[in-house]
């Protein structure tokens, strides 16, 4: 005769029913979350999407109330006939109606084709990858130098908040923010370059220059360029760090990390930096995009061979197919850096999840 387990060993019925009701609540919970995080993509993704179409919409309209003929200009002292220049703007589309003109450059952005620069003869694109090289080179390194500067100043200025050092670096930064970079390069070429004679005054290398000088020679061509990107970046991550962690120094948690006997260095950098450090990360992405536009002042002052100085030679024709598709790539990393942003900050702040 078979043995019944005691009565203890089974469970009760409310028992089970009690870990069915559980089972049910957390799935319905993930179920939530799932949705709650899928319409979260889906708002940020339909942004960044309208944002670019936008963007597409205005870059085709904005150049084309820029005053300037590009025939005229592409024949200006040229001894061509009338006939001639109708050939021209047959030739680059000049002469259909504005409607076909902006069909046909929408058709042509949806094949990631942004048409032939009447100045160069050559795909907008083309000229995009040959131009990037330099771009990114200085701007990633502007960027490097910026965040590690402004975030380092930042911290320094916050724990000795109120002191000297706090007092200068804020308002040296302050100043260096509020000057244009433009004028900032210029007279650092007039002091640095044409004055002291330390720096070359433009380019990116020396003619001639070949092997390991070669990396050495576009380092020296860098300097000013970097330093008046630099000067004009670093003072937003100094001041946002500084703030943040301001805000940070008089939380309790890191009352009670003193009370356990942590002292003060450790206290900042185990606890108080790393949670200052949020909105900051976020102004990384950001910048991102937006230092590619004030690269274009900069490149042009310095004669810097990027993508800046070809948008500056592309308004002065104007060269609408160049400086459409410049503006369009400018404007897209811009809005890609803000969308990254929006993704990862959840990611590293639990507060504002979905």
């Amino acid at each position: 005769m078979t043995e019944l387990p005691p009565s203890d060993a089974v469970p009760h019925l409310d028992e089970v029913r009690d870990r069915v009701d559980a089972t049910d609540d957390r799935r319905g919970r993930d179920g939530d979350r799932l949705r709650r995080t899928a319409a979260y993509l889906g708002k940020r993704l339909l942004g960044a999407a309208v944002s670019l179409v936008a963007v597409i919409f205005t870059s085709f309209f904005l150049f084309r109330i820029i005053p300037g003929d590009p025939v005229r200009v592409m024949t200006h002292g040229r001894p061509v006939t009338i006939e001639q220049k109708e050939a021209l703007a047959r030739e680059f589309g000049l002469d259909k109606p504005m409607l076909e003109q902006f069909v046909n450059y929408l058709l042509g952005v949806l094949r990631f084709d942004f048409g032939e620069s009447f100045q160069y003869n050559r795909p907008v694109l083309s000229m995009v990858g040959e131009r990037l090289g330099p771009t990114l080179l200085l701007v990633g390194a502007s960027l490097a130098v910026s965040i590690a500067l402004g975030l380092w100043l930042g911290v320094q200025g916050a724990w000795k908040h109120g002191s000297t050092s706090d007092r200068v670096h804020t308002g040296v930064a302050l100043t260096l923010w509020s000057v244009p970079s433009f004028w900032l390069g210029l007279i650092l070429i007039v002091v640095f370059a044409s004055g002291l004679g330390w720096f070359p005054t433009s380019g990116m290398k020396t003619p001639g220059v070949t092997g390991a000088d070669a990396i050495l020679d576009v380092a020296h061509h860098m300097v000013l360029p970097l330093v008046t990107l630099v000067a004009v970046v670093y003072a937003q991550y100094l001041l946002v760090m500084r703030s943040s962690l301001l805000d940070e120094m008089g939380s309790d948690y890191l009352t009670t990390a003193r009370a356990k006997g942590l002292r003060d260095t450790e206290v900042k950098r185990r606890h108080a930096v790393p949670n200052a450090l949020l909105p900051a990360t976020t102004l990384v992405f950001i910048n991102v995009g937006f230092v590619l536009f004030g690269a274009v002042l900069v490149e042009t002052v310095f004669s810097w061979p990027g993508l800046g100085k070809l948008f500056y030679e592309g308004l002065s024709v104007p060269d609408l197919p160049l400086v459409q598709g410049l503006f369009v790539i400018f404007s897209a990393a811009v809005i890609l850096m803000n969308l990254v942003s929006d993704l990862i900050y959840p990611l590293i702040d639990p507060r504002v999840r979905p």
